[in-house]
């Protein structure tokens, strides 16, 4: 594996094309990171991008605050969840898992929660999945920590809550399953099965802290990498940006894929505005070239 080699001062990320940042990436195994904009193209509107509306997520805090806050949240996510349940993965996504079994993705760190990447083949063969936020597709007990699919959750909120998805028609999901509904009277919100305590999705919400094992996972494969890859991602919040700070103070270079600016964009080898899909695809047809 080649040592780490910064790019010219001269040379600015935007001076560059697909094609370098490809011969970069195809010279070394490395780290992918991704957002929502990589699951754009499945259907799923991300948090930043042009189109997205503002919102503001529920945080932790809100969401243990008491039962009306689960309301809604889950009055909400029970439409998201079903509509977000039909999204497939895309090609870029596909790519992703062709790499890691093409042996060039040591590992794919993901701040999407949609569970797009497992669905289409990463983590099993070839390289490491680390669902840096959770999944959507779990849930949790804040009591007795008791573990339940988002799918089982969902059969007992549509027979307590019947015909409550249908009355509020098409909506707009967001990459975390979160819509946003007029009203949630009459929500009937249930409990663990197991001893009836409050239940969470099993994804790391605003205002908590992603559990630190993961975290050091993340740094460990970054250190152990040639190269690291953000494709989808704005690097708004900290938890992803830290990788991409840590990379640079260790000399590995980044390459950054993605519609409009980042936070990272000032520490990036290469930065590309553009979408995620063209971009993978390509990467995935030069390494099995």
């Amino acid at each position: 594996m080649e040592s780490h080699t910064a790019p010219p001062a001269s040379l600015p990320g935007s001076a560059y094309d697909a094609a370098d940042a490809i011969g970069l990436l195809h010279r070394h195994r490395f780290v992918a990171l991704t957002g929502a904009g990589l699951s754009t193209d499945s259907g799923i509107p991300d948090y930043r991008g042009p189109d997205a509306p503002a919102r503001m997520p529920m945080t932790y805090q809100e969401f243990v605050s008491g039962p009306d806050a689960r309301q809604r949240y889950w009055a909400r996510s029970h439409i998201g969840w079903t509509r977000m349940r039909r999204a497939a993965p895309n090609p870029g996504h596909l790519a992703l898992s062709r790499l890691g079994q093409q042996g060039a993705l040591a590992m794919l760190i993901t701040q999407n929660v949609d569970g797009l990447h497992e669905e289409a083949g990463s983590g099993r063969t070839g390289s490491g999945l680390c669902t840096l936020h959770g999944r959507i597709a779990d849930v949790v007990c804040l009591s007795c920590r008791a573990r339940t699919s988002r799918r089982a959750l969902q059969s007992r909120l549509e027979s307590l809550n019947p015909a409550f998805a249908a009355r509020h028609g098409e909506v707009l999901v967001r990459p975390d399953g979160d819509v946003e509904l007029d009203s949630v009277v009459g929500f009937v919100v249930p409990g663990c099965s197991t001893c009836g305590g409050v239940l969470k999705p099993d994804v790391v919400f605003f205002g908590e802290n992603v559990p630190k094992d993961r975290v050091r996972r993340c740094y460990d494969a970054v250190d152990a990498a040639g190269a690291l890859l953000v494709a989808g991602s704005s690097l708004t919040v900290m938890s992803g940006l830290r990788f991409v700070r840590h990379a640079a103070k260790r000399g590995i270079p980044i390459v950054i894929v993605n519609r409009g600016p980042t936070r990272g964009d000032d520490l990036a080898t290469m930065t590309l505005d553009m979408g995620t899909t063209p971009f993978l695809t390509e990467l995935s047809d030069a390494h099995g070239a």
